[in-house]
C-alpha cells in the first residue's frame, strides 16, 4: 500500500481557532479501543431503550396495521379521500419517505466518489435511513391500492389469462422504481458492512457470534480482500447514483404526465429530486443528533464537524429548493390559464394558506437565517431542530401538491378540500413508528459506525511539522 500526498491546506494553522485534533480524522485511538466503544455501543440496553422499542412496536402494530386492517375490511370509505381530492396523505406520505431514503445515497455515495472524508463516521446511519425509508414508502402504493390482495397483478409473470401489467400506469413506474432502488441500496449497505461484522464476530460470543459469522462472509481482512472490496463499493456508488435521481424523477412524473392544472410541469423533475435531497439530509442531521445523544461512546466518533458540514449542504439545497420552487410558480402564474390561477389563489388565500406560508418559513428563511451561523451548525441539537422544521415544510410542501391541487379543478362545480380522516393519520403514525422502531433494533444488531472506514481515514490524515507549525495533509491511500 502507497500513500501519495493530495492535499495541504493554504492557512497557517495560528490562524484557525480550533485545534486540528479536534476533528475526528486528526484525533486517532488505537484500533482495538475503537472496535471496543462501538460494540459497547450496540449492547448497551439500558431499560429506557427496551421501553422505546417495546412503545414503537406497539404503535406500529395497532396503528399501521390496525388501521390499515380496520381500512381493508370496510373500504377506502373509511378514508378522508373524496371527490374531487382522490389522492391524500397517503400519496404526500409516499413521495415524503421517498425524498428521505435519498439521504443514504447522498450522504454515502455521492460524497464517496466526491471523496469528501467528513462522510466516514455517519455514512452507515444515512445508508440505514435509505433502506428503512423505503421500507416506510414501499408501503403506500399498496394502502392506496385498496384492494391490496390485487398486488399480484403488478407483478409481469406469465397467467393463465395471458394478462399483463400496463407499464402506462405510475404504479407500475413506482412499484419498479422502488423495487430496483431498494435492492440496489440494500446491497450497497451490506457491502461495506463485511469488514464491521467480522471484527463483530470475532469479539462476540452466544448467538451474536453465529449471527455476525454468517454475514461476515468468512471475511480475514487481508489486502487482496480489501481491494476487491474497495472496487465492488466503487462500483456500486457510480451506479447507484443515477438510481436515485431516476426514482425521485420517476416519482415526479406521476404528477407530470397528468394534465392536471399545478401538475403539467417539466420542472418536476429536478425540483422533487432537489426538494429529496434537501429532506433527506436534514433527516440525516436528526438521526445523528439521536445517536449522538443516547448511544454510549457516540460522541467520539460523531463530532460537531460533522454537524457543521452538513449544516453546508442544507444552506446549499434549500438554496437550491428556493429557486426550482419559485420558478415553478412563476410558469404557473405566466401561464394565463384561469384555472392554475385558481389554484395558486386557493395557496396564497384559501382556508389552508397558512400551511402554504408556514412551508416557505420552514423551508427558506429559518435555513438561510440560522445556518449561515458557525456556531448553530456545530452545534447538534439545533441542527436537529432545524432538520425536523425542514421536514415539516417539505412534508406540508408534498401535501399542498397532492391535495391543494386536487381540490381546484377545472370546473368550479367540482371544488372542494380534503380532511384527512383518523384512519390515514393512524396509518401515518405507524410508518413513522416502523421507521424508528426498525432503527432501533438495528442500532444494536449492527455497528452503525463503519470501523475500518474510520481506521482507514485516520490512516490517511496526518500533522506534518513544517518548522513550528502543524499542518493538516491528506494521503491518498492506492
Amino acid at each position: 500500500m502507497t500513500a501519495k500526498l493530495s492535499a495541504f491546506p493554504k492557512e497557517h494553522p495560528h490562524e484557525h481557532e480550533e485545534d486540528p485534533r479536534e476533528h475526528l480524522m486528526l484525533d486517532p485511538r488505537p484500533r482495538e479501543e475503537m472496535n471496543s466503544m462501538v460494540l459497547e455501543s450496540m449492547q448497551d440496553t439500558p431499560v429506557s431503550y427496551w421501553v422505546t422499542v417495546g412503545v414503537l412496536g406497539l404503535l406500529v402494530g395497532v396503528a399501521l396495521f390496525g388501521a390499515w386492517g380496520y381500512m381493508i375490511s370496510k373500504g377506502m370509505g373509511v378514508a378522508g379521500i373524496r371527490r374531487p381530492v382522490y389522492w391524500g396523505v397517503f400519496i404526500a406520505n409516499f413521495v415524503f419517505w421517498i425524498g428521505i431514503s435519498h439521504a443514504g445515497t447522498f450522504v454515502s455515495a455521492i460524497l464517496r466518489v466526491f471523496k469528501a472524508e467528513f462522510r466516514r463516521p455517519f455514512t452507515r446511519a444515512a445508508e440505514l435511513m435509505t433502506t428503512f425509508g423505503l421500507a416506510a414508502a414501499g408501503l403506500y402504493p399498496l394502502i392506496h391500492l385498496g384492494r391490496t390482495w390485487r398486488f399480484y397483478w403488478m407483478i409481469p409473470y406469465p397467467n393463465q389469462r395471458w394478462l399483463w401489467p400496463n407499464f402506462h400506469s405510475p404504479l407500475m413506474w413506482d412499484m419498479l422504481a422502488i423495487t430496483t432502488y431498494l435492492l440496489s441500496s440494500t446491497i450497497y449497505l451490506y457491502l461495506p458492512l463485511i469488514p464491521d461484522m467480522a471484527m463483530a464476530r470475532d469479539r462476540s460470543t452466544g448467538w451474536r457470534k453465529k449471527l455476525y459469522r454468517v454475514l461476515a462472509l468468512g471475511w480475514r481482512g487481508t489486502e487482496a480482500e480489501f481491494h476487491h472490496l474497495h472496487t465492488a463499493i466503487n462500483i456500486f456508488a457510480f451506479a447507484i447514483i443515477p438510481v436515485m435521481f431516476s426514482v425521485h424523477t420517476i416519482v415526479a412524473w406521476d404528477f407530470a404526465v397528468a394534465m392536471t392544472p399545478g401538475w403539467h410541469s417539466t420542472i418536476f423533475g429536478p425540483y422533487f429530486v432537489v426538494g429529496a435531497i434537501l429532506s433527506g439530509v436534514s433527516a440525516v442531521t436528526m438521526v445523528l443528533a439521536l445517536i449522538r445523544g443516547t448511544m454510549k461512546n457516540m460522541k467520539y466518533f460523531i463530532r460537531p464537524e460533522h454537524f457543521d458540514a452538513l449544516g453546508k449542504l442544507v444552506l446549499i439545497f434549500s438554496m437550491a429548493w428556493g429557486y426550482f420552487f419559485f420558478n415553478d410558480f412563476n410558469l404557473e402564474w405566466y401561464g394565463g390559464e384561469a384555472v392554475g390561477h385558481a389554484v395558486m389563489d386557493y395557496h396564497l388565500h384559501g382556508p389552508l394558506s397558512w400551511i402554504w406560508y408556514g412551508m416557505l418559513v420552514a423551508n427558506i428563511i429559518i435555513p438561510w437565517a440560522t445556518l449561515w451561523n458557525k456556531k448553530i451548525r456545530r452545534n447538534p441539537w439545533a441542527m436537529f431542530t432545524i432538520g425536523f422544521i425542514i421536514n415539516l415544510g417539505m412534508y406540508a410542501e408534498r401535501f399542498m401538491i397532492v391535495t391543494f391541487v386536487l381540490s381546484r379543478g377545472r370546473m368550479p362545480f367540482d371544488w372542494g378540500w380534503y380532511k384527512p380522516s383518523l384512519v390515514e393519520l393512524s396509518i401515518s403514525l405507524g410508518s413513522i413508528a416502523l421507521f424508528l422502531f426498525l432503527y432501533a433494533v438495528m442500532s444494536r444488531l449492527i455497528p452503525l459506525i463503519p470501523v475500518w472506514e474510520v481506521q482507514e481515514g485516520q490512516l490517511a490524515h496526518t500533522l506534518r511539522r513544517i518548522g513550528k507549525a502543524e499542518i493538516p495533509t491528506v494521503s491518498e491511500l492506492e
